[in-house]
């Protein structure tokens, strides 16, 4: 395979621990949602988040008004779209932390002048913009290697539409074999698969071994995954190993 020049890291729950936060203000709006179009069903976070992890709210929206059979207009799901941003944004900015290694593996990265290190997220850009300002990752990527499916694309989508994916290696100037991915859920992951990017799945977010179990699983058989990360602290060995075959 041809040399790897680019890493391409999804943000969410990949470098920063944002998942669980950001899904806490999505369950608050989608019950808001659901109570005013008369329908009976609730979610907590983690709910949402077994389900929909990986997916941005809009993308959420409109797998959830398609199962529950109720429309927004556009106008009505823009609205919520801000609300939930502006919630989020409000969270992550309090309290969210790095993954574990994260910013060392980046440190290491760095130092190596080896590779272009870029983000590229189904977020919102002030999302994740956030994130990494939080954890103080926004050092290890220019403003413009940060990529957004909700942002930064003529049409806001998410993943596993591989669009971003897509974009992102046009901007960078990359072929998406000179490139490698790494996510942590099945959509993410499924949107490199498409874009023809070799793929590294990481379970390090999942704290339960039956969650681990199933995303190993998912991530190697449905998503191809070329390898399995369990910490940041393997990847080295990983980018090896991939750089070999």
């Amino acid at each position: 395979m041809p040399a790897i020049k680019c890493i391409l890291f999804d943000c969410d729950n990949t470098l920063v621990l944002s998942e669980p936060l950001a899904f806490a203000s999505c369950a608050d709006l989608l019950n808001e949602i659901l109570e005013k179009h008369g329908r009976s069903e609730r979610f907590t976070g983690p709910e949402l988040m077994s389900t929909f992890v990986g997916q941005n709210f809009r993308g959420m929206m409109t797998s959830l008004q398609e199962k529950y059979d109720f429309t927004m207009t556009d106008t009505e799901l823009d609205t919520y779209v801000s609300r939930e941003l502006d919630h989020t944004v409000e969270k992550l900015e309090a309290a969210a932390e790095p993954c574990a290694g994260a910013i060392e593996e980046l440190e290491r990265l760095q130092a190596t002048g080896k590779y272009k290190l870029a983000v590229v997220s189904s977020s919102a850009l002030s999302r994740v913009q956030a994130s990494l300002k939080k954890v103080g990752m926004e050092r290890f990527f220019a403003p413009e290697n940060v990529y957004s499916a909700a942002s930064s694309l003529p049409t806001p989508t998410s993943k596993p539409n591989p669009a971003i994916y897509l974009h992102a290696c046009k901007e960078l100037g990359y072929a998406p074999g000179e490139c490698v991915a790494i996510e942590d859920s099945k959509s993410g992951a499924t949107a490199a698969k498409n874009a023809h990017i070799p793929l590294v799945g990481y379970v390090g977010p999942y704290e339960e071994e039956e969650e681990r179990v199933k995303m190993r699983k998912v991530l190697s058989e449905a998503c191809e995954a070329f390898a399995i990360l369990e910490h940041w602290k393997d990847f080295e060995q990983v980018l090896k190993k991939l750089e070999s075959a």
